[in-house]
């Protein structure tokens, strides 16, 4: 009989031990109540709590990743996209994570939800496509704001991805495409623009200087010799040909003997 009340004194023991003797790890902190009124956050380590008076909620520290689930969002342009984001957030001050709010996980995911369509619907849709990292800053900020009482701290909003309709999908493509080849006609224009430049200067460089088209034609001679073709087509500049034509034009206009006796004769009989 003693044997059995031994037992039980010792069994009894060892469950108020189990239930006094806490250890907290270092990412996490006990906040501890005593009847209902707080005392405070404890940890890491081991303490002790007094049986059936005190109650320890464990609140962990370490950085939480929050998806956002994708929202709908009619931009200022009135666009109508699906945005999704992820939030990292972490608890600074355990006391006020317990006290002040029931869930803080939770109560941040609908802050950030809330946020995105709010901030989001502000701003039009080049914007958002084209300026994540101001929006990320201006979304981290506003979150940060509301969270704070909470003893939870937002260190960073990333959009992750915007969803287009396929309609807007196929114009911005479109317009897209119009810019590349705006700027190839405006390159192309350019190139022609300065080749024709260097053109006039070669023009004006031969006019001064006409050994230059000689050289020229002895080059592209060369060049023709090259290659390996049945057929060459050996071009004659109009220069070697000047001298045969003045020569013939002197001899046009200075007319030929034959052509002066009938002139005689015709004088003759009239």
């Amino acid at each position: 009989m003693n044997a059995v009340i031994i037992g039980i004194i010792v069994l009894f023991v060892i469950i108020l031990l189990a239930m006094a003797i806490r250890v907290v790890q270092e990412y996490e902190r006990g906040v501890v109540f005593r009847l209902g009124r707080l005392l405070g956050a404890k940890g890491p380590g081991l303490f002790i709590l007094i049986p059936f008076i005190d109650r320890m909620v464990k609140v962990d520290l370490r950085v939480v990743t929050l998806d956002v689930p994708p929202q709908d969002v009619i931009t200022k342009d009135n666009v109508t996209v699906k945005v999704n984001a992820v939030v990292y957030f972490r608890v600074v001050e355990p006391t006020n994570s317990v006290v002040k709010v029931l869930d803080h996980v939770r109560a941040t995911s609908q802050i950030a939800q809330t946020t995105l369509r709010n901030v989001l619907g502000q701003v039009e849709l080049d914007d958002l496509l084209a300026s994540r990292e101001k929006l990320n800053e201006m979304l981290q900020k506003i979150i940060d704001e509301h969270t704070d009482p909470w003893g939870v701290k937002v260190t960073t909003v990333n959009i992750k991805d915007v969803e287009l309709p396929e309609a807007m999908r196929r114009s911005m493509a479109a317009q897209a495409e119009a810019e590349r080849e705006r700027r190839a006609k405006i390159i192309h224009a350019d190139g022609e623009f300065q080749a024709s430049e260097r053109l006039a200067q070669a023009g004006a460089i031969i006019a001064r200087e006409p050994t230059t088209l000689q050289l020229r034609y002895l080059q592209t001679l060369t060049e023709i010799s090259s290659e390996k073709a049945t057929t060459v087509v050996f071009p004659l500049p109009i220069e070697l040909f000047r001298a045969f034509l003045t020569r013939s034009q002197d001899a046009g206009s200075s007319g030929s003997p034959l052509e002066e006796k009938e002139e005689k004769k015709t004088t003759r009989k009239s």
